[in-house]
């Protein structure tokens, strides 16, 4: 019956419910990958499909992970928000300075989540970080980095961009959106600052 449903309209909102879900047949995900010219209105529909998944009411703007969105709240100011609706600051601020974090520095540590021993990095050159969400404790991301190696800021979208390119430019649109403002975090830090 999927396949049925999979083959009208190739690029449904169904259709990427079930691309989000992991459920689409192989086939219908190469055809709607392969469609020539795209449908224009596959990102916002892509998007509506994602904030009707959520209970909160903040526009979703993009998603940059399973569990993460970058959301517009009603004060204009856009945030990372998780699943379970945790708000992890200003999405030019690394999310992951927000969250709970598990440091796996020993072969021990490392042997509870590899099991293959031949592959267990080595504890004098490196250390894993597990961040999970505050909220809900949900593992949004893992690092495996040199010791002392800076928290990896993975992305800082050109939210404007993609708007203003799909034809829908965001209102308040502005150069200010693509800052990476993590310094002025780290910085208050330095102050004495939370």
């Amino acid at each position: 019956m999927a396949n049925q449903q999979e083959s009208g309209n190739v690029a449904s909102k169904e259709n990427l419910r079930r691309l989000i879900d992991g459920t689409l047949a192989w086939d219908t995900a190469k055809r709607l990958m392969r469609m020539e010219p795209k449908d224009e209105d596959r990102f916002l529909k892509y998007i509506e499909v994602l904030q009707e998944r959520v209970s909160w009411p903040e526009k979703i703007l993009v998603r940059i992970a399973e569990h993460l969105y970058v959301v517009r709240k009603d004060d204009g100011s856009r945030v990372i928000k998780c699943t379970c609706g945790q708000e992890l600051g200003d999405y030019r601020i690394n999310w992951k300075l927000s969250c709970r974090v598990r440091v796996r520095k020993t072969e021990a540590e490392f042997a509870e989540v590899i099991s293959l021993r031949y592959s267990l990095p080595n504890p004098d050159l490196v250390e894993a970080r597990e961040f999970y969400c505050p909220g809900c404790l949900t593992q949004l991301a893992v690092e495996v980095v040199p010791l002392g190696y800076p928290v990896i800021f993975e992305v800082l979208p050109d939210i404007d961009r993609v708007y203003r390119e799909q034809g829908h430019p965001l209102p308040d649109e502005s150069p200010e959106w693509l800052e990476d403002r993590t310094n002025e975090l780290t910085g208050q830090w330095g102050e004495g600052g939370n």
